[in-house]
C-alpha cells in the first residue's frame, strides 16, 4: 500500500479564553490545584462559534498552506465526538462550505481522543483507491457544551478547537504504519448518547484513565517503532495527545527524549480530544520545528477505550 505524508496543516480556536482563575469562581478549585495536576492554565471555549466554523477555519488554513485546491481533494474525514449535528455530518457540512467534489467520501469518525490517528489511517486506505491523491483530515471538538460545570474533576480539563491536515498519497512512499487498538469500556470515560434519562455530560474516572494512559502510551510507541524498524533516536519529533502534562512527562523520561524533540501546548488549550494532535502539528509546522522530511511519531489514547500511534512524515 502506498503511504501518505502531511503537506500542510491548519488550526482554528475560539476567541474566548477561560483561565483557571475563571473556573475557580464556579467550582472549588484553584489555579495551583489545576496546574500542578494537569499542566493546564487556559482553554478556549466557543461563544458564537460553531463546530462547523472551527472545522472550516482549520481546513481552509491547511489547504492554503499545502497549496491544494478543494477540487483536488479525494476524501474528507472529520474526527469528532461533538459535532453540531449527527446528520448532516461535520464532514458533509465541510464539503459544502469548501466546495469539495461531490463524488468523494465525506464522513465523521468517532474514536474519541485517538480519532485523528484513526482518521489518518483510514485516509491512507481511501486515497489508495482514489484517483485524487490529496485528503483532508480534521480533528475538531466543542467539548464545552458537554461539560458538567458542577463536576470539578472534568470541567477543568476540556477545551474547544480544531486542527486539520492535508495529506498526499504517492506510489513508493512508506505507510504511516499505524498501530490502533480498542477495548470496550463504558465506565472509565463516557459520553452518553441517546440513552433515556441521561444528560450528555462527559463522565470520567480520572485515576483509572491516568493509569490506562501511562501503560498504553509507551506500549504503543514501542509497537510503532518496531513496525517501522526504527528507534526513538530515528524520530525527529514526538507528538502526544495533550490530556495531562504528567503523562507526557513520564513518556519523555522513559525514552529520554530531549527537550527540543517534543512539545506541550496543553497549558493553552487543555484537552481538546480529537483536535489535540493536529493542533500540536499545526503549531510545530508554523514555528518551523517540523517541515519537509521531518518524521513525527504521534501517539493518542481516549475513551472507548481507544489508542493509537503512527509515524508521520512531512513533505
Amino acid at each position: 500500500m502506498n503511504g501518505i505524508k502531511i503537506k500542510g496543516t491548519g488550526r482554528c480556536v475560539p476567541e474566548k479564553t477561560v483561565t483557571n482563575d475563571d473556573l475557580a469562581r464556579i467550582v472549588d478549585t484553584s489555579d495551583q490545584w489545576i496546574t500542578t495536576r494537569t499542566g493546564i492554565r487556559r482553554r478556549h471555549h466557543c461563544t458564537t462559534e460553531t463546530h462547523a466554523n472551527l472545522c472550516a477555519g482549520a481546513a481552509k488554513a491547511a489547504l492554503a498552506r499545502a497549496g491544494v485546491a478543494p477540487e483536488q481533494v479525494g476524501a474528507c474525514i472529520v474526527a469528532t465526538v461533538s459535532a453540531d449535528t449527527a446528520v448532516p455530518s461535520a464532514a458533509c457540512l465541510l464539503q459544502r462550505e469548501l466546495g469539495l467534489p461531490e463524488d468523494i467520501p465525506c464522513f465523521d469518525l468517532n474514536a474519541a481522543c485517538t480519532g485523528f490517528l484513526y482518521a489518518l489511517h483510514t485516509m491512507e486506505c481511501l486515497l489508495n483507491a482514489s484517483p485524487r491523491k490529496f485528503g483532508l483530515v480534521v480533528g475538531a471538538e466543542v467539548l464545552s457544551r458537554l461539560i458538567n460545570w458542577e463536576d470539578r474533576g472534568t470541567c477543568i480539563l476540556f477545551g474547544d478547537g480544531a486542527g486539520a491536515a492535508v495529506v498526499e498519497c504517492r506510489e513508493g512512499w512508506p505507510s504511516i504504519g499505524a498501530v490502533l487498538g480498542s477495548r470496550g469500556d463504558d465506565e472509565l470515560l463516557r459520553l452518553p448518547g441517546l440513552e433515556a434519562g441521561e444528560r450528555s455530560f462527559i463522565q470520567m474516572d480520572g485515576t483509572k484513565v491516568f493509569k490506562f494512559a501511562v501503560e498504553t502510551v509507551p506500549r504503543c510507541m514501542d509497537q510503532v517503532l518496531q513496525k517501522a524498524g526504527m528507534t526513538a533516536e530515528d524520530v525527529d519529533f514526538f507528538v502526544f495527545h495533550q490530556a495531562n502534562a504528567r503523562i507526557i512527562d513520564l513518556a519523555v523520561r522513559k525514552y529520554r527524549i530531549p527537550t527540543e524533540k517534543y512539545y506541550k501546548n496543553i497549558q493553552e488549550y487543555g484537552n481538546t480530544s480529537a483536535a489535540s494532535i493536529p493542533l500540536v502539528l499545526s503549531e510545530l509546522e508554523e514555528q518551523g520545528k517540523v517541515g519537509p522530511g521531518s518524521r513525527v511519531l504521534a501517539v493518542g489514547f481516549g475513551g472507548g477505550l481507544t489508542w493509537g500511534g503512527a509515524l508521520i512524515e512531512f513533505v
